[in-house]
């Protein structure tokens, strides 16, 4: 009889762990509105109540001659993004990467400074899961970062063999950016910008889980992992950002906000450390998650700008 029920409460324990893991897989991993994400105090933006690009930007990217562009992925998905060409043929390129729950045109303030200032072509990609492309589960950067490459293969495709081409992303976008620089890449590629980006898919969710659910890593994460490498093909440990960096051979800037309470401002210095390649760090301070560019919009473009005249060809 004690045996008996022993098993049974065993029975029950994996149970209720197997739809904990259920509940956070559907919560985070899923195509699901991210409702937990309105009302968390540590993504309260510090500018006009704006992320990333201001109304003007906004205007601006509404004001512009883009077209929307598609690709179709490894696994069959119809990814959509936006793309701005530059009056000169021969510019250099941005492929911008937007952020969890996001969409490309979110990127709006980013594409205004590299089309304006710099001259470039500017393409916006929706990510998979997210905005007008397809796709039911989000990738958090590590499927996506094959997808990156692909878009990368249509800018050579479209603008021809002579572009060059600089990957920025935010946010879930800079840890994309920094696994699509794990992958084999074209020359083509020059420089990578990395703004707020989490180390690993393991380490962010685990840090989310105590901020969120005040819950303790073990058992939930292995088992919410245990099902996303089930229902959508990756598992937590291996979407790292700090494994793919010991393969990047280009340049890379680490963009983070000294008061960034959602990604934590330690991971960036260990990202920067890992790095092998010809790097810089860029800390903003008072700037929140995803905010640097609006806290500190100036000396953020003085550097990106620094940065990229230095190893990208004008």
């Amino acid at each position: 009889m004690i045996f008996y029920g022993l098993a049974a409460l065993i029975i029950i324990i994996i149970a209720l762990l197997w739809v904990g893991g259920l509940y956070f897989f559907k919560t985070a991993i899923r195509r699901t509105p991210k409702t937990f994400l309105a009302d968390n105090p540590n993504l309260k933006t510090e500018v006009e109540d704006e992320l990333i690009s201001t109304v003007a930007d906004l205007q601006w990217l509404d004001a512009r001659d883009t077209k929307t562009v598609t690709i179709q992925s490894q696994d069959g998905l119809r990814l959509s993004g936006i793309w701005l060409s530059s009056k000169n043929k021969s510019a250099s390129t941005v492929i911008l990467a937007h952020g969890y729950s996001g969409k490309g045109r979110e990127m709006a303030g980013f594409a205004r400074f590299y089309a304006e200032t710099l001259g470039y072509h500017v393409l916006m990609p929706d990510d998979r899961g997210h905005g007008q492309s397809e796709g039911e589960v989000i990738g958090f950067g590590w499927l996506d970062r094959k997808d990156y490459v692909q878009w990368i293969g249509w800018v050579l495709g479209h603008v021809g063999q002579n572009t060059d081409i600089v990957l920025h992303g935010i946010s879930m976008g800079g840890a994309t950016v920094l696994m699509t620089g794990g992958e084999e890449l074209p020359d083509q590629v020059r420089a990578i910008v990395s703004d707020c980006a989490y180390t690993s898919v393991e380490e962010e969710l685990t840090f989310q889980l105590k901020q969120l659910y005040k819950l303790p890593p073990f058992p939930f994460i292995p088992v919410t992992s245990l099902i996303t490498k089930w229902k959508a093909g990756y598992s937590f440990k291996e979407a790292s950002a700090l494994k793919q960096l010991a393969k990047v051979n280009v340049p890379v800037l680490f963009i983070h906000g000294e008061a960034d309470m959602f990604v934590p401002t330690e991971m960036v210095y260990r990202l920067y450390e890992v790095c092998k390649s010809e790097k810089e760090l860029l800390t903003i301070p008072r700037a929140g998650h995803g905010t640097a560019y609006q806290v500190d919009r100036e000396k953020y473009e003085a550097v990106l700008g620094a940065f990229l005249q230095k190893h990208m060809p004008f």
